[in-house]
């Protein structure tokens, strides 16, 4: 089925050209005033709406078209709203803007530039309905308090249901800042363990030698400093979960009784001389490369196959697609509700365009950090690339040439087929109709580059 698009104009010639222009792609109604434009909405519930700030009565004021634009966010927040102006309204359709429209066209409307405008108007709009139904599916924001709808986060979500139910030590690997912590916290919350205590230790955070006894517990005496009995996390961890994160930063006399435990479920506190049973579920973490650990002998393989039953790979954000514009509005409505603005301030297009074309280095944690500040920091009601600290790389103006416009077409359809196939070039070639050689030179034509931990 087309998608629904509702045209908003008082002057019908203007309609019926936008109505010829659009009707192959999209499934058209139109309206000439504000009270039928919201009677239709109410109706079809439009995910893209074209508005015309100049209605009746008072066609040559604003107010009805922002009145317009006001209510229809108030009832979903969703809908993209392009405002359609004369030239003479500039002023009036950037206040639009402002206050919570996606983007704005200036008459008589460029076809090319408005099909450039609706894609990603409708696009956007389909990833923020999608994330709503994933809210609502799950009763909350995401999956465990993790929001992602890329395959590979689905995957991610489904090994946590699968393993949650054992005792089996889980290995979770992945960048610093892609959520490792949250994801053993969501296999604890699911296990039979759930009314256990959780633990969590940062294993390169603690010197070596203190590190033996934060593990594992010391007797009295057995060194100086040590007045009395202290159980360690191993017992602190009794009927829960332990989570060991920077696994690969444990010294390799820790690791042998690390191993010990995970064979025989038994340790021994420093200074003592008494096996003691613990009932303790281990989950680790790491950034590190363990293989190469293991080819380095820094790293025990008999551990790293006790240790690692089943492996989680956290992606990084950069490969994640439209997931990184899922995270930031659901971070946006967090953050705005703690800051108690209100209303809460909105991505502009250039924010979004921003925040898709970054590398996040940081992932996740690098993407709150960013909208938080941008929160507290952002003074009007839409958020831009500047209140996150990022540029938007060459498209912060709409295409004006054919050319231009057809670049950001092409380079849009090619990032969004490698991200759903996970930057493999063979189904995305087939997806776009052309063949691998082709789409290698198309890349390299439009500046597109393959993430280095793409497969």
């Amino acid at each position: 089925m087309k998608p629904s698009l509702l045209i908003v104009d008082d002057d019908e010639e203007i309609r019926s050209q936008l109505r010829w222009a659009l009707a192959d792609q999209y499934n058209v109604f139109s309206a000439g005033d504000r009270l039928l434009a919201l009677e239709l909405w109410h109706q079809h519930r439009f995910p893209v709406v074209l508005l015309d700030l100049g209605l009746p009565p008072r066609p040559a004021d604003p107010d009805e078209g922002l009145a317009t634009l006001t209510t229809l966010l108030e009832h979903d927040r969703t809908t993209k709203v392009i405002i359609v102006s004369g030239q003479g309204e500039k002023a009036n359709a950037l206040r639009a803007v402002s206050e919570g429209a996606y983007d704005f066209l200036t008459k008589p409307v460029d076809p090319e530039e408005l099909s450039v405008i609706l894609r990603r108007a409708f696009y956007l709009s389909d990833l923020e309905r999608e994330l709503r139904q994933l809210q609502e599916l799950w009763g909350g924001e995401g999956f465990e308090g993790m929001v992602g709808a890329c395959p590979a986060m689905e995957a991610v979500f489904q090994t946590i249901r699968r393993v949650a139910p054992s005792d089996a030590p889980v290995l979770i690997l992945g960048e610093s800042g892609t959520g490792k912590e949250m994801v053993a916290r969501a296999i604890h919350r699911r296990s039979p363990r759930r009314d256990g205590p959780f633990v969590a230790i940062n294993c390169g955070a603690i010197p070596e030698n203190l590190l033996e006894s934060e593990l594992f517990g010391h007797e009295r005496g057995a060194f100086t400093g040590a007045v009395a009995q202290r159980k360690g996390r191993f017992e602190m961890a009794e009927g829960g979960t332990l989570f060991l994160d920077e696994l690969g930063e444990l010294p390799l006399p820790l690791q042998v009784k690390l191993l010990r435990f995970l064979q025989d479920q038994t340790i021994e506190r420093v200074g003592g001389r008494e096996l003691i049973p613990v009932n303790t579920r281990v989950i680790a973490a790491t950034n590190t490369d363990l293989q190469q650990a293991l080819a380095a002998g820094r790293f025990r393989e008999d551990l790293y196959y006790r240790v690692a039953v089943v492996v989680i790979h956290l992606p990084p954000l950069r490969d994640r697609g439209d997931d990184v514009i899922l995270l930031a509005r659901t971070f946006l409505r967090r953050f705005a509700l703690e800051a108690k603005r209100s209303p809460a301030p909105q991505f502009s297009p250039a924010a979004l365009r921003a925040l898709q074309r970054h590398d996040w280095p940081g992932n996740v944690r690098e993407l709150e950090n960013r909208v938080r500040r941008a929160v507290i920091m952002a003074e009007g009601k839409a958020i831009t690339p500047q209140d996150l600290e990022l540029v938007d790389p060459g498209e912060g103006t709409i295409p004006r040439t054919l050319r231009e416009i057809r670049e950001a077409a092409e380079r849009a359809a090619i990032l969004s087929a490698l991200r759903r196939h996970q930057w493999r070039i063979a189904p995305a070639a087939e997806e776009l109709g052309v063949s691998r050689p082709t789409l290698y030179e198309l890349m390299g034509r439009l500046g597109i580059q393959r993430p280095p931990t793409a497969d």
